[in-house]
């Protein structure tokens, strides 16, 4: 098991040396528009910034993978719905059980009682 987290700890380190170094290699600043030039004109819409490429590679790279997670999360509700009505469902069955065993036991001596629920349950 230590061994999986040192692998895991070493793939770590090495994903971030990667991108320090693909960060080292693309300091170059470039300029992003808000718009394309001609929709920009026709709008009046010409805003537009100077960023590093690398800050531009790592933010597309951190987008995808938030909207993908917020993908799979959506996709997941009737999977959660699912479970959390069925915890539900067993929640109630199981006071539903303790009632009746209360019901069926009641006026016994609590030794007999739970020897009845032993055998009950062979």
């Amino acid at each position: 098991m230590r061994f999986l987290r040192y692998v895991k700890y070493a793939f770590l380190a090495l994903v971030a040396i990667a991108l320090v170094i693909l960060a080292l290699a693309n300091r170059g600043t470039v300029t992003v528009n808000l718009l394309p030039d001609t929709l920009a004109a026709w709008t009046g819409l010409t805003q537009s910034i100077e960023l590093p490429l690398f800050l531009i590679i790592l933010g597309g790279v951190v987008t995808g993978l938030l909207v993908g997670f917020v993908w799979e999360w959506l996709r997941e509700h009737r999977h959660r719905a699912d479970a959390s009505r069925q915890r539900r469902e067993k929640t109630k069955l199981e006071r539903e059980v303790q009632t009746l065993k209360g019901r069926q036991n009641e006026g016994k001596d609590d030794v007999l009682a739970l020897l009845d629920d032993t055998e009950a349950a062979r």
